[in-house]
Order: C-alpha cells, then structure tokens, then sequence
C-alpha cells in the first residue's frame, strides 16, 4: 500500500509568456546601445592589400579616413572608373584635404588633437602617385601621424 498514488493522466501546464516581452525588450535595447552605426556611405571599392605586420588601431574615435578607389558599380557611369578620393560622403580633390584636416581637427576636443591619425585605406591597385600627393598634402597642413589600412596575410 503506496502514500501516493498515480490519479490519472496529469497534463503539463502551459508555457507562461509573461516576462518574454520583457526579454524582447530587455534585448532590443542592448542591441540599440552597443551597436555602432555606420559614420559614412562607402562610395568607392577598396580591396586593402596585405601586410604581415598589422596593428590594431586604438581609439577610433581620434581617426580620420581617406579612402581611395575606384567608385562603385552605382557611381561608375557619373564618375568613370578611374582612382577617386572619397572624404566623409563625398568624392573630394587632393586640394580639399586640407580643409577636412582642419574640420576633423576643429571637432576633436583640445587635449585629444595631439592623438589625431590618419588613415588611408587605398585599394591595392591604386596608382602610388595618387598616394603620394595625399601624403604630402597631409604634410603640408601638419597631419603627420599616418597609417595605412591593411588586411593581415593569411597563413597557408
């Protein structure tokens, strides 16, 4: 004679729901805080080349990018096909590198404009001229902390 005894078929009770829009919302918002938005329109193709000795940029936030490519498929028949330098969202000169400089800089506070970097991210099969005259534009407006965006090689 068993204390307990088995009374029938016992059903499982139902999922509650309750707190599932809470964890819906809980997860939207991390997602809305941590995820970055992207600062600029890529209007030009840039395949970086490949280098063995890569470092990680630090602060981002003290970079400023010039990109250099060809423009994409969309741009092609506005703009041809040949290298273009792209400053924020638009296609600029070698000439206006100068006031993007100043811009960036004017936007940074006081102490980090020290800290300011360059960077230019070039396709690989861009002419080196191009790349030259961008140097010796960020020369001359006293922009002297450059890097060069690369993708690490691949170890076969």
């Amino acid at each position: 004679m068993s204390k307990f005894k088995a009374s029938g078929k016992r059903e499982t009770p139902g999922i509650t729901s309750g707190s599932l829009s809470d964890i819906v919302f809980m997860l939207l918002f991390f997602f809305m805080v941590t995820t970055q938005m992207r600062d600029q329109e890529q209007k030009v193709v840039v395949k970086l080349p490949e280098a063995t000795e890569v470092v990680k940029l630090e602060r981002k936030d003290l970079s400023s990018y010039i990109n250099i490519g060809t423009p994409t498929r969309a741009l092609q028949a506005q703009y041809g096909t040949d290298a273009r330098i792209q400053l924020n969202d638009s296609f600029k000169t070698v000439d206006d590198i100068r006031d993007f400089i100043a811009a960036e800089r004017e936007s940074m506070s006081e102490g980090d404009r020290q800290f300011m970097t360059t960077v230019i991210k070039a396709d690989q099969d861009v002419r080196m001229g191009i790349i030259t005259d961008v140097k010796q534009e960020l020369r001359r407006c006293s922009a002297l902390k450059i890097m060069y965006s690369a993708r690490k090689t691949s170890k076969e």
